[in-house]
């Protein structure tokens, strides 16, 4: 299956680079890592948000059809992994739409953002507004950290220093991840207690994934519609069109200087998933399908530098690398030659021999440490399978150049019984006119958890 122009030419429209910052700090990166060692165990998880954790409401509205409750919380991640968060994403805002009438029961579909959505203009006008409408559904919108509200006055999830929607460290993306598994976890408990049933989660796009990484932590069936998003997000920042937009300067020179990363990061991986970066020549070869060939220039550039590290014990440095170009040997990327501002100079700085331990290609091993970290924190098989897989309908674009799936595990390998539909066309053309059909699955998945569990209330 090909890829969606439409979604290669959105993609050269937007100038803005992502992860300009680099990484992120490696001991950050090492506190993500462990706390993801607890998240992704669902049994582990089950006294880390108490039953009553607070919520507040402090804002209602009242519209032609609807109530409009604006309420917060303190994001249970500032107190589990304190100081990861940033100052401003600490406190998790979120916008509750109810019926006036219910049609059957009091249903509430929790939406997560996708990237770029800010605020909850979009997702209440398109879901939630027409949700009610159809369906009688209430839907509860939560604002992702890193993404800025509309009303300054409100304050911000934004950190002052990142770019719109673009995040500036690699690390952010793990944080968003963790904080909104536990964000998700308060609100269905809060929502348990004010007497909604059913409940479920969707999301498109980084939405639907995040919700995807909820609903792994849930203890109980629930319906889940992840829209546009796959197993993992390795692919998207690696062969997805969204990899033109990664700052590969900027991670290829921290990478060439903080010799950690290699050192102590790469041990702490533990994803050894068939599409693992660690598989080496077992990876599909399918993957260079994604450095997409509709013109030489969706290609990615690839520079190459050298790589010094101080010493003569470069051993451990070495079988680091191993496991890092073996993926990027397998995705066939093309290269080319980059003056190397790093080139001769080890870890401290000291200008040394080239010859005394050199790499013949640096962004080969960034692209595939990038696909380590993002499988480490981000790939499904990495967390619990949801209580009931049956009541997932994940809906995905045959053409969707933003989140390829060549390469990668299925969902329906990792989350046997779930059903896949597909609809014609690329990402951002379901995103724009398909809003009908994410809906009609979120009705779908709901009809089929109360059938199943008609008295789980």
């Amino acid at each position: 299956m090909g890829v969606s122009r439409l979604d290669v030419f959105y993609r050269r429209l937007l100038l803005t680079k992502l992860f300009i910052g680099g990484w992120g700090k490696p001991e950050d990166l090492k506190r993500i890592f462990e706390f993801r060692k607890i998240i992704g165990d669902r049994e582990k998880c089950k006294s880390l948000v108490p039953k009553d954790y607070p919520v507040y409401i402090n804002k209602t509205e009242e519209l032609a059809d609807c109530h409009v409750q604006e309420g917060f919380f303190i994001s249970p991640l500032e107190h589990l992994v304190p100081g990861i968060l940033p100052q401003e994403a600490i406190k998790a805002r979120f916008q509750f739409i109810v019926p006036k009438r219910w049609q059957k029961n009091r249903p509430v579909c929790i939406h997560l953002a996708g990237t770029g959505d800010h605020f909850f203009w979009r997702r209440r006008t398109l879901m939630a507004r027409p949700m009610i409408k159809e369906a009688g559904m209430a839907s509860l919108l939560l604002e992702n950290p890193y993404c800025s509200l509309t009303d300054a006055a409100h304050g911000y999830r934004k950190p002052r220093d990142q770019l719109r929607s673009s995040l500036k460290n690699v690390s952010d993306l793990f944080v968003m991840g963790g904080a909104l598994i536990l964000e998700s976890t308060v609100l269905l408990r809060w929502l348990e207690r004010e007497g909604y049933w059913p409940l479920g989660m969707t999301g498109i796009s980084m939405g639907g994934y995040m919700a995807s990484l909820a609903v792994t932590n849930w203890p109980k069936p629930i319906p889940l519609i992840p829209c546009l998003s796959w197993s993992t997000a390795s692919s998207v920042f690696t062969t997805g069109v969204l990899s033109k937009a990664v700052n590969w300067t900027q991670l290829e020179k921290q990478y060439a200087i903080n010799s950690r990363y290699e050192e102590e990061i790469i041990k702490l991986l533990e994803y050894c998933g068939a599409d693992s970066f660690k598989m080496g020549p077992k990876l599909l070869t399918k993957v260079e399908e994604h450095f997409y060939d509709l013109s030489k220039d969706h290609k990615l550039s690839v520079s190459q530098y050298t790589r010094v590290d101080g010493g003569s014990d470069c051993g451990g440095a070495r079988d680091g690398a191993e496991h890092l170009l073996s993926l990027g040997n397998s995705v066939g990327a093309n290269f080319e030659t980059l003056p190397a501002a790093l080139s001769g100079y080890n870890t401290h700085g000291r200008k040394t021999d080239p010859a005394e331990c050199c790499r013949p290609s640096l962004h080969k091993e960034s692209i595939s440490f990038m696909k380590g970290v993002m499988d480490e924190c981000t790939h499904m098989a990495n967390f619990s399978v949801p209580v009931d897989t049956s009541l997932i309908i994940v809906v995905q674009a045959k053409e969707d150049a933003y989140v390829p799936r060549t390469g990668v595990v299925s969902l329906q390998e990792i989350w046997p019984g779930c059903e896949v539909r597909y609809l014609k066309g690329g990402h951002i053309s379901a995103y724009l006119f398909k809003q009908n059909i994410f809906r009609q699955a979120i009705y779908d998945a709901f009809d089929r958890f109360c059938v199943k569990y008609p008295d789980l209330h």
